[in-house]
């Protein structure tokens, strides 16, 4: 995990700060299949306001094997790490979160 985290936190401190009325990257609608737009007690949590470097580095993870899961290890291997970058930022930033009043 040391091997991804340096690398991570790097790209981390490239990744641009995304509107919250910003257009969905691509792959990142497909994310809202599983995982949920508000915080819930369910096994699958919401992405939206997750820190980006805690999203790149759990997509590592699962595309090296390090983290493991039937679902999210196909998908992983499936984004180039721009195309990471991009989704992370996107939910790091509130993503897909509902408006609030």
């Amino acid at each position: 995990m040391r091997l991804f985290a340096l690398p991570l936190l790097a790209l981390g401190l490239l990744i641009p700060a995304v509107p919250a009325n910003a257009a969905p990257p691509r792959g990142a609608a497909s994310c809202s299949g599983c995982h949920p737009r508000t915080a819930g007690n369910g096994p699958v949590p919401s992405l939206n306001g997750q820190p980006a470097e805690q999203i790149m580095a759990a997509m590592a993870a699962f595309r090296s094997g390090e983290r493991r899961s039937t679902v999210m290890t196909r998908i992983a291997k499936g984004f180039t790490d721009e195309e990471t970058q991009a989704i992370a930022a996107y939910f790091a930033a509130g993503g897909n979160a509902p408006a609030q009043p």
